[in-house]
């Protein structure tokens, strides 16, 4: 049994894997100031209600993007799962490589789904994770990585709206039926959904131009991955897992090497 671990800005997400199939997940709210003690027990009562022991766990990988709730959550799982996990980027190298001059290294999460979308749906590749913030990421045909951008996820750009702007009301993330509206829930949602879905389609269309690839197939992950993908035809699949399967793409390529 396989505990795969995407450590993100807004949650946590657990993933159990059989081999490779993914059994059962769970996701916590990422918060640093929880104990070691605390994170080892909601994992434990997960296992529980899948009717699975922490014990069983045979390894343990994370990819993570918030380094100030790593030491805890490593303890959580030493302490819980008697395992020491292995951590992308540091005793796992994802070997996605570079065709972009940079002398920094790409998110974890970022390049652990790159590799996964490789594996699963070849390449060339978009792949976009509307995460927390939504980040655009270019594969070229020979699996080389020609660079990506990062804006703000929807979500934020509503909640800076609704906290500058004392007037504003804080709306749901739905999308609405027209642009013009004559309420104001409506207008912002218009502006934030539909606009932002504009915004998205523009990344893509101009990411595939520059990487000289127009037939390059779009792989969208996170939280609002299926409502933009329902609303536009720039995304191909939609994989609510991908991060989750890379993890546990790298862990065997590791433990093949080892």
């Amino acid at each position: 049994m396989l505990l795969a671990i995407d450590v993100g800005n807004t949650n946590m997400v657990y993933g159990i894997y059989e081999g490779e199939t993914l059994t059962h997940s769970f996701r916590m709210m990422t918060d640093a100031n929880r104990t070691s003690d605390e994170i080892g027990l909601l994992v434990w009562e997960y296992f529980q209600r899948f009717g699975l022991e922490t014990g069983d766990v045979e390894d343990v990988i994370i990819a993570s993007v918030v380094p100030q709730i790593m030491h805890t959550l490593t303890n959580a799982i030493l302490k819980y799962c008697g395992k020491a996990p292995l951590v992308v980027d540091d005793q796992v190298d994802p070997g996605l490589s570079y065709g972009v001059e940079s002398d920094e290294h790409l998110g974890a999460d970022r390049s652990v789904a790159c590799v996964a979308a490789m594996e699963k749906y070849g390449a060339p590749l978009v792949v976009v994770d509307f995460g927390t913030a939504t980040t655009v990421d270019a594969v070229s045909r020979h699996g080389t990585y020609l660079g990506g951008c990062i804006t703000a996820g929807v979500a934020i750009s509503i909640d800076a709206l609704f906290q500058k702007a004392a007037m504003l009301p804080r709306v749901e993330l739905a999308r609405p039926d027209t642009v013009l509206s004559g309420t104001a829930v409506g207008q912002i949602q218009a502006g934030a959904v539909l606009g932002y879905i504009g915004a998205m389609e523009y990344l893509i269309r101009q990411a595939k131009a520059e990487m000289g690839e127009p037939g390059a197939r779009v792989v969208a992950t996170g939280g609002l991955a299926r409502m933009i993908a329902d609303n536009t035809e720039m995304i191909d699949v939609v994989d609510s897992q991908l991060i989750l399967d890379g993890l546990r793409i790298l862990y065997q390529r590791w433990k093949g090497e080892n």
